[in-house]
């Protein structure tokens, strides 16, 4: 995705504003990939991106991944899962030809299959399933302590505010403790997964966190 995403912004339309610059970027790079995958497999994954610029926060997501901005004591989302019950994609997947149907857990799937609305890939799906991602523009503040970016295995055991407040209390703590080969963000994103376990989550999943006082704004 990366590769896709710099030959896009190379390609990209120079007269553009930055925001309508990036966001056709990201959209052609997620075409590219989604494309990619499609000659390759029929299997699918969700595709989250977050771009960290000196003055704002760029993200695109397809799917059921999720990122949060730890801003203070606030917890503010980045971005909002596609499910198929959500009123606008459940709109969408019936206009393009397919269906929302729950299974015998009361999952709502994409015609009885996908459990998320968007994805890269999963082309015996298309076009119910997109691949089109939303696209949300964060201007950094000097208040903000970190991102968190993560797969449902996480969100589906821990709430937002919960895993922001998680995160947050404890990577201020870690910036003054030592460890060896271990960043503090590194250890955060670490205790993270351990506490989903704790909590019984049985997906498998993966945990991104980004100290944002370690980086540079202006």
């Amino acid at each position: 995705m990366h590769t896709a995403l710099k030959e896009a912004w190379d390609a990209a339309d120079t007269t553009n504003e930055w925001n309508k610059k990036w966001g056709s970027a990201f959209f052609r790079a997620y075409e590219n990939v989604d494309k990619a995958c499609e000659d390759e497999t029929d299997a699918g994954s969700t595709a989250l991106v977050v771009l960290l610029s000196s003055c704002q926060i760029v993200a695109a997501n397809c799917g059921d991944s999720r990122a949060i901005l730890c801003r203070g004591s606030h917890t503010i989302p980045l971005t909002e899962d596609h499910k198929p019950d959500r009123e606008d994609e459940e709109e969408r997947i019936v206009k393009s030809g397919g269906h929302v149907l729950l299974d015998e857990w009361g999952t709502p799937r994409v015609n009885g299959v996908l459990a998320m609305s968007r994805a890269i890939g999963d082309k015996k799906l298309k076009p119910a399933v997109s691949a089109v991602p939303d696209m949300t523009f964060t201007m950094r503040s000097k208040d903000d302590e970190c991102l968190i970016i993560a797969t449902d295995g996480l969100w589906d055991v821990m709430s937002t505010k919960s895993v922001g407040n998680f995160a947050c209390q404890l990577l201020q703590r870690e910036r003054h403790v030592a460890r060896l080969n271990k960043s503090p963000s590194q250890y955060v994103a670490e205790c993270l997964h351990a506490e989903a376990r704790l909590r019984s989550s049985t997906d498998n999943f993966c945990v991104i966190v980004v100290d944002l006082k370690s980086t540079t704004m202006r």
